[in-house]
Formats: structure tokens, sequence, C-alpha cells
């Protein structure tokens, strides 16, 4: 949970100080993104739970293709998260782990100054590099299970290059969108 505290504070502090955030930079969002969030996510293991059974069926060149694939998705998604802070506030759920735990939820909710809070849930898997996050969860609904059935319906109806191409394919669009509107 300190993992989460610090990222979540460092994270939430820089959006709410910088101009170029609150204006909704996409440089500047994926560059926060990139140095303050993704270091502590560990995208194969997202991919390869969000894959599913496939996964075993996948090549090392296809699990890296949409591992990579994966992570820009997710960035556009993190990145569009971090350009909507104004002035929320992080509230933290007491940590029900022991000490040799090497899975743990952390449970956190996002309070907004209108409406009622949004409530986060991060799992995290210690691995030798530290703790990473590998799944969240946002108002009941864990990231990785949302992917895993689409991920599913599109490799069974055009196999893991299918599936890998419809995911460029959404990245190039995102990216396109995000280049149009300077956000």
């Amino acid at each position: 949970d300190v993992l989460v505290k610090r990222i979540s504070e460092d994270v939430m502090a820089t959006a709410k100080a910088d101009k170029a955030i609150q204006s909704g930079d996409s440089r500047r969002i994926q560059q926060v993104v990139d140095e303050k969030i993704l270091p502590y996510v560990d995208f194969q293991r997202m991919t390869a739970l969000a894959t599913g059974r496939y996964w075993r069926d996948a090549t090392p060149d296809q699990q890296k293709q949409l591992t990579t694939e994966f992570r820009s998705l997710l960035m556009y998604t993190y990145s569009g998260a971090i350009a909507q802070i104004r002035d929320q506030k992080l509230e933290y759920r007491p940590l029900r782990a022991s000490p040799s735990d090497t899975e743990v939820i952390v449970n956190t909710q996002v309070l907004q100054s209108r409406g009622e809070p949004i409530q986060l849930s991060y799992r995290l898997a210690k691995s030798p590099a530290g703790w990473k996050i590998y799944d969240v969860n946002v108002l009941g609904a864990w990231l990785v299970e949302t992917y895993k059935g689409s991920f599913a319906s599109e490799i069974s109806k055009s196999g893991i290059d299918g599936l890998i191409k419809t995911l460029a394919d959404k990245n190039k669009k995102l990216a396109g969108s995000m280049a149009k509107t300077g956000k």
C-alpha cells in the first residue's frame, strides 16, 4: 500500500500543479504516465491474464506485440484519467495482508467535490524487482476481466494476429484523436 500511496500522491500532486496537464497537453500527460506509473505496472502479466488460455498458444513475438499494444492502450486510458484530475482527494482503506503475502489488493477511493466517491482497487504482486500492479478495479470492474471477453472474442474470430491488429488500430485512432485535439 505504500507503493500505491506514493504513486497516487505523486501523480495527483503533479497533475494538480502542472498547467500543461490541466490544459490537456497529451505529450506532458504521457510523460507523467511513463515516468510515474508505468515502471510499477507488470504489463506482461496483465496482458497474459487478459489473453487467458490463448497466451500459451502465442509465439514469443506475438506475446511481445500483444504486451506492447495493450500497454499503449492502457497508457491512453491512464492519460485520459490524469487529464481529469482537479480537486479530487484520495482515501486509502486499511490493508488486510500479512507481511509474508506475495499478492495483495490495495483499496482506495477518489473523493470528489461533487458526486459519489470512485472506488479504486489495485492488485499487486511481489516480484524480484519489487511490487508491481497487475490489475486495476474501477467502480467494481477489474480491468483484466473487462478485456478478457473482448480479447477471447477477437482471437476466436481472427486469431492472435487479429487481436494484435485490432489493438494496434485502436491505438492509432487514439493517438490520432489525441494529436488532433492536442489532448
